[in-house]
C-alpha cells in the first residue's frame, strides 16, 4: 500500500513538472523571438555595412582628410491625425532601433535627412508638432561630437499651395536647419526645394536670393579672391559643393534606375510630375548652374536611383528610411574629401524576413503546445494506420 502511494506521488510531481514547464518553454520562446527580431537582427545585420575606401589618400598619406557622412531620407513620423497608435509605435521603434545601432557601429561624424522628416507637419497644430518634434529627438539621439542636420520636405511645411511663412519658420527654428555647413573642407548646401516653384512667391523670392548669394560665396572662394573682396568675414572652403535637398532634380521617370531597392517596375514608366515628383526644369538648371556641385542627393521618391545630370553632375535618390514605405529600407554612407567622395549603400533588416522569424515562432509554440497535451498522438496514429493499410494494398 506504501509503495503505491508514492508512485502515485511521484506520477503526480512528473505531471505537474510538466504542466509547469510548458509556460516556462513558451515563455523562454516569446523572449527569444522579441529580443532577435527587436534588438539583435539590427547589429547583425548593419555590421556588414562599412565605409567606402577613398581613391585619394587619407590625412596623413598627403591627402584631404575624410568625413564620415550618413544620409537618409523620408522617416515620416506619423501624426495624431492618420497615424494609428500601433503602426506609430512599430515604425518608430524600428528606426530608432536602426539609427542607435548605426550610430554605435559606424560612427558617422555627421548625418543629414534629406526631407519629409514628419508625416502631417503640412497640418500639426503647435500642440502636435511640439510633440512630433520632442519623438523626433529622442529616436534620433545623437553624442554632441555628431552633428545632426536636416532639409524641409513637402510633408514638413506642406505642399507650395500648403507652404507658409509660420510652417517654414517653425521647422527652421525647433530642427536648427542650416543653409549652409562646411566642415573638413567640404561645403554643403541644403535647399529647401519646395520653395523653388519659380512663382514669385516672396518665400520662394528669399529662397532664390539665399541661394544666389551662397553662389557668390563659392565662387568668391574657388576664384581665390579675398575675404574683404568677397565682403566676408571668412571665406568658404575652394572645393564644389554638395547639395542637399527632399525633391529630386528633374527627370523624366525611374525608368532608368535599376537595383533592388530601385522602383517597382510597374510604377517605373510613370511619367514624373514637374513641382510635385521633381523640381521643374528650370529650377534644376538654375541649382546646377548657380551651385556647380560635384555631388546632388534627394529623397522624395522612397526608392533608389541614380542619374547622370548634363554637365557630368550625378545625383542619389536615398530610399525612405522608414519600413512603412519600404520592405527594404536603407541609407547612405558617404566617405567625402574635399576633392573626392565615395559612397556605399547600408540595408537594414528586411520586414519580410522579420516577419517569417515571428510565424515561425509561433507555429514552434502551437506545436509545443499540442505535444504537451499529447494532441499529436491521435492523428499520428491514424496517418500510420491509413499508410500501412495503403501499403498492404
Amino acid at each position: 500500500m506504501a509503495m503505491i502511494r508514492w508512485v502515485l506521488r511521484r506520477l503526480t510531481f512528473h505531471l505537474l513538472k510538466r504542466r509547469n514547464s510548458l509556460p516556462l518553454k513558451l515563455a523562454a520562446i516569446v523572449l527569444a523571438g522579441l529580443f532577435f527580431c527587436e534588438f539583435l537582427i539590427y547589429y547583425l545585420v548593419i555590421c556588414r555595412c562599412h565605409w567606402p575606401e577613398m581613391k585619394t589618400p587619407a590625412r596623413g598619406h598627403g591627402g584631404d582628410p575624410v568625413l564620415r557622412a550618413m544620409f537618409l531620407a523620408d522617416t515620416h513620423l506619423l501624426g495624431e491625425v492618420t497615424g494609428h497608435w500601433l503602426d506609430k509605435l512599430r515604425r518608430e521603434w524600428q528606426m530608432e532601433r536602426a539609427f542607435q545601432t548605426a550610430l554605435w557601429l559606424l560612427q558617422p561624424e555627421v548625418i543629414f535627412i534629406l526631407g519629409d522628416i514628419f508625416d502631417e507637419g503640412k497640418w500639426s497644430t503647435p500642440q502636435a508638432w511640439a510633440h512630433d518634434v520632442e519623438r523626433f529627438h529622442k529616436m534620433f539621439r545623437h553624442p554632441s561630437h555628431v552633428q545632426l542636420k536636416v532639409v524641409a520636405g513637402n510633408h514638413d511645411i506642406g505642399f507650395h499651395y500648403w507652404m507658409n511663412r509660420y510652417k517654414v519658420r517653425r521647422f527652421e527654428r525647433d530642427l536648427n536647419c542650416e543653409k549652409l555647413f562646411s566642415w573638413k573642407g567640404i561645403n554643403f548646401v541644403m535647399v529647401n526645394s519646395v520653395a523653388l516653384e519659380g512663382d514669385g512667391c516672396s518665400i520662394c523670392s528669399e529662397a532664390e536670393e539665399e541661394l544666389t548669394e551662397i553662389s557668390r560665396q563659392l565662387n568668391c572662394s574657388r576664384q581665390g579672391l579675398g575675404a574683404s573682396q568677397c565682403g566676408v568675414e571668412e571665406l568658404l572652403p575652394a572645393s564644389a559643393p554638395i547639395l542637399l535637398q527632399h525633391y529630386p532634380l528633374y527627370r523624366k521617370s525611374d525608368a532608368n534606375c535599376s537595383g533592388e531597392d530601385a522602383a517597382p517596375p510597374e510604377e517605373k514608366s510613370i511619367p514624373f510630375k514637374e513641382k510635385y515628383d521633381v523640381l521643374s526644369q528650370e529650377a534644376s538648371q538654375k541649382l546646377l548652374w548657380w551651385l556647380q556641385p560635384r555631388l546632388v542627393l534627394s529623397g522624395h521618391t522612397h526608392s533608389a536611383c541614380e542619374v547622370l545630370h548634363p554637365g557630368g553632375t550625378p545625383e542619389i535618390s536615398v530610399p525612405s528610411f522608414s519600413w512603412r514605405n519600404r520592405n527594404n529600407p536603407s541609407f547612405i554612407m558617404g566617405s567625402i574629401t574635399a576633392a573626392d567622395f565615395a559612397l556605399a549603400k547600408c540595408y537594414l533588416p528586411f520586414e519580410d524576413t522579420v516577419l517569417a522569424i515571428y510565424c515561425g515562432a509561433a507555429g514552434l509554440l502551437v506545436l509545443l503546445v499540442l505535444i504537451h497535451f499529447e494532441l499529436l498522438a491521435a492523428p499520428l496514429l491514424f496517418g500510420g494506420h491509413l499508410f500501412r493499410m495503403h501499403t498492404t494494398w
